[in-house]
């Protein structure tokens, strides 16, 4: 049996955490948003509405964008921040963009004209009113 010696820097999982940790373009909470970030969505059905949660903390309800086309339903957002730090000879400006772009076909008993959205503690909720639905007797035809 050989005994070898390694430290932590040798081993490649490791040294993926120090680069992760030192690099400064992975400093913050904002660098684990990524491009292609989906956040979760919440669908409930009840006998006359839908609602749709949107979770989605740190967004101002000026960075939504609702709309319908169509039958589709597309909700998305953009966030653009822009940082920047002075003190005695260093400067530091930092760019962050995140957006998101979710689409859900609308079923036909949805009025389309009467969809509320409200946001409020990072979460976007949309009531879709269900349409009345309008039940037909059976009806017997003679058959001449």
């Amino acid at each position: 049996m050989t005994l070898i010696k390694r430290s932590l820097v040798d081993m490649p999982a490791y040294r993926s955490l120090l680069s992760d940790f030192f690099e400064t373009e992975n400093l913050g909470f904002d660098s684990l948003m990524k491009k292609d970030w989906l956040p979760p969505v919440n669908v409930l059905d009840t006998e006359k509405f839908y609602q749709i949660e949107v979770a989605a903390p740190g967004l101002k309800k000026e960075d939504f964008k609702v709309k319908i086309d169509d039958g589709i339903l597309t909700i998305s957002a953009e966030k653009k921040v822009e940082k920047e730090e002075k003190e005695k000879n260093y400067t530091r400006k930092e760019f962050n963009y995140s957006s998101f772009l979710r689409s859900f076909t609308l079923p036909e008993n949805v009025m389309e004209n009467d969809i509320k959205a409200q946001y409020m503690d990072g979460v976007l909720r949309l009531n879709l009113v269900k349409k009345a639905v309008i039940v037909s007797k059976a009806k017997e035809i003679a058959v001449m």
